[in-house]
């Protein structure tokens, strides 16, 4: 995505679920969320990560990291940084497995863009990777929301 102004919003299908910044960096939370969220959908890059890379990554000054709640349960999360083109990248995103198919999807993917576009200094441009792994939707939701496919790669996973 190039502009805000291409962002296609979706609200949340309910006034209870929220999506607020986590301002306290603590490592062990998103260790916790990428295994929680990304554990059915073959997340494996980070498994074997020490709690030192896992420090040094989620509590570098450039990551933040966002969570969405439902009812005071964790219902998905996000993290975004900036990339070396004065964009930014939604490094990670995904809801719980409670929470997928209620319509959250769309909620969160725009909390995303929205916070991402807010970024200071504005971004040159909003991206992300996805891939055959992920939710049959998601591909769709981003699309939905705005956003265009850039390059797309075929890859070997063994």
């Amino acid at each position: 995505m190039r502009s805000a102004a291409e962002l296609r919003p979706r609200p949340s299908p309910d006034g209870v679920f929220a999506v607020r910044e986590a301002t306290v960096k603590q490592w062990q939370m998103n260790r916790f969320l990428y295994e929680f969220v990304g554990h059915n959908w073959s997340w494996t890059d980070k498994r074997g990560w020490t709690p030192q890379q896992w420090e040094a990554y989620a509590e570098a000054d450039h990551l933040r990291t966002f969570t969405a709640s439902h009812s005071g349960s964790i219902a998905g999360y996000f993290e975004m940084r900036p990339d070396i083109y004065d964009g930014i990248e939604i490094a990670m995103l995904g809801l719980a497995p409670k929470f997928i198919g209620r319509g959250f999807g769309g909620a969160l993917v725009t909390a995303a863009l929205e916070a991402a576009w807010k970024s200071i200094p504005a971004p040159s441009r909003v991206w992300l990777h996805t891939c055959t792994l992920d939710h049959p939707s998601a591909l769709s939701n981003y699309q939905a929301r705005g956003m265009k496919i850039y390059k797309v790669e075929t890859v070997n996973v063994r």
